[in-house]
């Protein structure tokens, strides 16, 4: 169930069977030569919709901005600011909590909202343990990457060894080749720039990576690897989920 196609009546029903959402959250981002901005978000919502399906969960939103200012000194990438995203990620949180929501997953796209991330939850919980009235509710929020899991790992590390690399990687690539083979971009790609220390803001990035990729050879994309990897990562979320869910 998508909340974004549900009436209200149907999400009230749904909340008298299930306190628990997944909510997708990317970024809007350059990945590379090949890699669409979108790529995060993308790929973050397909997978979260895949589980959806297969074990009806309710799947919020996808939050298709996040914390990229790392990116911005590419065209097209935006960002919002830590402290932005964990507000957003917070009254999100709480709107939801106010209709009977409880356990919430996000279901992410992108490395650079791991930290924000983890600082909301931290603020949503010390608002209920702050409480000197004792109403606000407990909530119980969880972060799981979909590129993490055990089968997509496994495959990543299958498909493309030494060029998977960490970010515009060949498997985000792929995912999104499969979901949207209208929009493959074919561009020819050298090796990438060496990974000498980790970056700071914007123009430190592009001058240590200045086509964007970090690590990576996207060029070893497919879509069959794309399918493969989403079949995989619905796998590896819903089992996730289910543990999410059944966890006291």
């Amino acid at each position: 169930m998508q909340l974004s196609l549900c009436t209200w009546p149907e999400v009230e029903a749904y909340l008298a069977r299930s306190v628990g959402i997944i909510v997708p959250i990317g970024s809007t981002e350059q990945h590379g030569p090949n890699g669409l901005i979108g790529t995060d978000a993308i790929c973050a919502e397909a997978v979260a919709k895949g589980v959806g399906e297969v074990t009806g969960a309710m799947i919020g939103p996808v939050m298709s901005i996040g914390m990229a200012q790392h990116h911005l000194a590419f065209a097209g990438s935006i960002t919002l600011r830590p402290s932005t995203l964990i507000a957003f990620v917070s009254d999100c949180v709480f709107s939801l909590a106010r209709h009977g929501f409880r356990r919430f997953l996000f279901l992410n796209g992108h490395g650079g909202n791991i930290a924000p991330l983890s600082a909301a939850f931290s603020e949503i919980y010390a608002a209920a343990s702050l409480d000197p009235t004792g109403t606000v509710p407990r909530l119980r929020c969880a972060l799981r990457n979909w590129f993490d899991g055990a089968e997509v790992s496994r495959l990543s590390r299958e498909f493309y060894g030494d060029g998977l690399g960490s970010h515009a990687t060949p498997a985000e690539v792929a995912l999104t080749q499969f979901l949207h083979p209208e929009a493959i971009k074919r561009m020819e790609m050298g090796p990438p720039a060496p990974t000498r220390r980790r970056f700071t803001d914007a123009l430190d990035l592009r001058a240590l990576h200045p086509d964007g990729r970090i690590g990576s050879d996207p060029s070893l994309a497919t879509p069959e690897h794309g399918r493969a990897l989403y079949e995989a990562a619905v796998r590896d979320c819903a089992e996730a989920w289910l543990g999410f869910m059944m966890d006291a």
